[in-house]
Order: structure tokens, then C-alpha cells, then sequence
């Protein structure tokens, strides 16, 4: 038989454990988000479901940075 503060312990160990998950999965989809990283998956989303020929991630991404680059809102290049 297991003593009740055995019980207890562990699952507060396991309550823990699952926050810390929680939260280190929300801290990768922010960075994600911050730089970008999920452009990729919405563009592939949408272009998908309007029947759009969906672009490789490098066609994509060098297309995205001409696109910024060219864009003086953007941040872009001057010269």
C-alpha cells in the first residue's frame, strides 16, 4: 500500500510536469510566430484550398524575402 502523501506528491509532480510542457509548447508556437516560421503552414493552407499550385519552401521563402526587400514599409533595403 502507498502512503497518501506519496500519492499526493506525485501528482503534483505530474500537474507540474504538464504545465511545464504546456508552457514550453506555447514558447516554441510564439517564436514561431515572431520569426515567421509559420508563414510557410498558413501559405500552404490557403493556397491548398483556393487550388493554387503551392510553392516549395525555398521557392517560397526567397519570394517572401524579394517581396520585403523591395518594400520600404517592410523594413527592405534602400540599395
Amino acid at each position: 500500500m502507498t502512503a497518501p502523501g506519496a500519492v499526493a506528491s506525485a501528482t503534483a509532480r505530474g500537474g507540474a510536469l504538464a504545465r511545464a510542457r504546456r508552457g514550453a509548447a506555447w514558447l516554441r508556437w510564439y517564436l514561431g510566430e515572431l520569426n515567421g516560421e509559420h508563414a510557410y503552414d498558413r501559405y500552404v493552407e490557403r493556397a491548398r484550398a483556393s487550388g493554387q499550385r503551392v510553392l516549395s519552401r525555398r521557392e517560397f521563402e526567397h519570394d517572401r524575402t524579394d517581396r520585403r526587400d523591395s518594400d520600404p514599409r517592410e523594413g527592405g533595403r534602400c540599395c
